[in-house]
């Protein structure tokens, strides 16, 4: 990359990509294999896509020629940092997205910089691939393999009329891929890489809803040694970044799972992170939702409408404990993407088929018939996973150590959702490895060593206070 030219971006992405290395970290296990030559790699991409190679450098009339000179029925899409456009390469056999970053957009040479080194040196396949670029002059281009499907955004909140909407395995899909990406920036990156802008529009589909991450140009190198966090500006997208980081600056991996919560959440009750065309209170998803998690009869209430009730009562319940303990106020309370995507696995790996399984009402219509449905006593029983330690984590002695004393004033304030980590991962792992639900309970609450003959619990209602 040395004859990249770069002019007027700081020498900051420089040294990121100095301290970056495309190899895994070292397992104790054995020892990590030679990635010199890892750009040559010969591991093919789901789709049949052809193998990593170092990235192309392009000519801008050759990426003009491609696009029918930028047509605009070539136009894919397009946002703050400029167009994406569909091409054929020369051979005509080779199908590109070319992204045309505008010369006075939000993403500058800094930011184009950083997303051709990271996504040179990082291979995996939830990652979209980089196929080259173009700096000719003050032309920025960005050569991607084509994604057949679109964003996520595109079939979850731009969805045309005549396009069928996401079903429950596919959204589990797209949820599981997803993190499988994070989980590669995070724990197999050396050092690990903050993607920090996760979102839908952000997360490419290929062939059977097949995810895969893009977008590199605010990627942030993470912490390393005994440093927990890097100070950085604050940038990203409204109602995905993580409160700490909003506040602060400090940027961790558990800023991107806050992110994932949020983009999950959105899988689950088809709604946007903001949507200002909602009723007061509703505008903001993670504000709407939070009081949701803590009374177990609006379980069903929180699915998306367009499901129709098409979907496992069980998995939803499940579903809403990964979102919740993703969207945690306090960063050391969430799960890392590890975890979750062994959850998330089970609940991708458990097939809904609708012709086989009772549905579970979820309209507006449905609602006077929620309390008499077969789903209200494995509501119940997700609600008491939900609340579990609403009681134990206002005490100052906790389980397993100390907590800070939780004065959360409820939604309305926009804090945590009046639990620390009550919302057990651990339980689905249980299942994951063979245990029953009852089982995985039962252990969990085992597990907590809470007395209920001593201590009953209380009603996780009366935490709800109100501003």
């Amino acid at each position: 990359m040395s004859c990249f030219p770069c002019s007027g971006s700081s020498g900051k992405a420089g040294e990121d990509a100095a301290a970056f290395s495309p190899s895994p970290r070292p397992s104790a296990a054995k020892p990590a294999p030679d990635r010199s030559n890892s750009r040559s790699s010969s591991s093919v991409r789901r789709g049949g896509s052809i193998p990593h190679g170092p990235a192309k450098i392009f000519t801008f009339r050759e990426l003009a020629i491609a696009t029918k000179n930028f047509r605009k029925d070539c136009l894919l899409g397009e946002g703050g940092f400029g167009r994406v456009y569909k091409g054929h390469m020369e051979n005509g056999q080779q199908v590109i997205a070319v992204k045309q970053l505008d010369r006075n957009g939000f993403q500058g040479n800094r930011e184009f910089l950083v997303e051709v080194l990271m996504l040179s040196l990082l291979h995996h396949p939830n990652l979209v691939r980089l196929i080259g670029y173009c700096a000719d002059g003050d032309q920025r281009l960005l050569v991607y393999e084509y994604m057949l499907l679109g964003s996520l955004e595109n079939h979850l909140h731009d969805r045309p009329p005549d396009r069928e909407p996401l079903d429950w395995n596919a959204r589990m899909r797209i949820a599981v891929g997803a993190a499988k990406g994070l989980e590669y920036l995070h724990d197999k990156a050396n050092p690990p890489v903050i993607y920090r802008d996760f979102k839908p529009s952000n997360i490419l589909l290929s062939e059977d809803y097949y995810p895969k991450l893009s977008d590199f140009g605010l990627a942030k190198l993470g912490p390393v040694g005994e440093n927990t966090h890097v100070s950085t500006r604050v940038m990203g997208t409204y109602g995905y970044c993580a409160p700490e980081y909003a506040m602060t600056g400090q940027l961790t991996v558990k800023s991107d799972v806050y992110s994932f919560g949020v983009v999950f959440l959105e899988l689950v009750t088809g709604r946007r992170a903001i949507d200002h065309t909602k009723p007061d209170g509703e505008s903001n998803l993670v504000a709407w939702a939070r009081p949701m998690f803590r009374d177990r009869r609006k379980f069903c209430q929180m699915a998306d409408p367009l499901l129709q009730g098409r979907y496992p009562k069980r998995g939803l319940y499940q579903a809403l404990a990964v979102a919740a303990m993703c969207l945690q106020e306090k960063a050391a309370s969430r799960p890392l993407i590890g975890d979750i995507v062994t959850a998330l696995s089970y609940l991708a790996s458990q097939h809904y088929d609708p012709k086989s399984c009772r549905t579970c009402p979820s309209t507006p219509r449905a609602k006077a018939h929620r309390r008499t449905t077969s789903c209200v006593p494995d509501a119940q029983r997700a609600a008491d996973t939900l609340n579990w330690d609403a009681v134990d984590l206002r005490r100052k002695e906790a389980r397993g150590g100390e907590f800070e004393e939780d004065l959360s004033e409820g939604c309305c304030s926009g804090s945590s959702s009046g639990r620390n980590d009550g919302l057990d991962v651990p339980v689905l792992l249980a299942l994951h490895s063979g245990k029953s639900y009852g089982e995985a309970d039962r252990d969990r609450k085992s597990a907590v060593k809470v007395d209920a003959h001593e201590k009953p619990r209380a009603d996780p209602g009366k935490y709800n206070r109100q501003v």
